[in-house]
């Protein structure tokens, strides 16, 4: 069997999250790319381009911003699925899978993504385990900013 080689440059990360809102409501706001900045430290900006697409600058521990544009190829709501297509500095694909989970949701995240930045692909070889702990930092973050967003959406419809 010949062995293959994955190029420095090209990742592939998966994440799984619980949170404590019902699936509807979870996948509502993965859904809307505008909220990201809202409750991800990291997605620095979100600026919308499309019906279905936006603009996302991120930006964690290392001095460099990521932008790219994130298109919606898959919306479903019934499955809990969410695939969108990453271009610009990032080109691949995200997804995320949204299930019931006791009274809550559980979030798969995959992302395979080619970074195309120039620097970064310089620095692929040094760089590799340096940009997989900032994503990983980036993920822990986002969860919790998740969670605590949500909380805010069932302490309102509480009060």
């Amino acid at each position: 069997m010949p062995l293959t080689t994955v190029p420095l440059n090209s990742y592939r990360f998966r994440s799984v999250w619980q949170v404590d809102s019902p699936p509807d409501e979870t996948f509502d706001v993965l859904a809307d790319l505008g909220s990201y900045p809202h409750w991800w430290p990291e997605v620095r900006e979100a600026r919308q381009i499309a019906e279905r697409a936006a603009e996302l600058r991120c930006r964690s521990l290392l001095p460099y911003d990521l932008v790219f544009q994130t298109w919606h190829n898959a919306k479903e709501p019934e499955s809990g699925l969410l695939k969108a297509d990453l271009v610009g500095d990032l080109d691949g694909t995200a997804s995320w899978r949204v299930r019931p989970d006791g009274e809550g949701s559980r979030l798969v995240y995959d992302q395979h993504v080619t970074v195309r930045k120039p620097l970064l692909r310089a620095l692929a070889l040094i760089g590799r385990p340096f940009l997989k702990a900032n994503h990983e930092l980036m993920m822990r973050n986002g969860q919790r900013g998740l969670r605590t967003y949500l909380a805010g959406f069932q302490a309102a419809r509480r009060g």
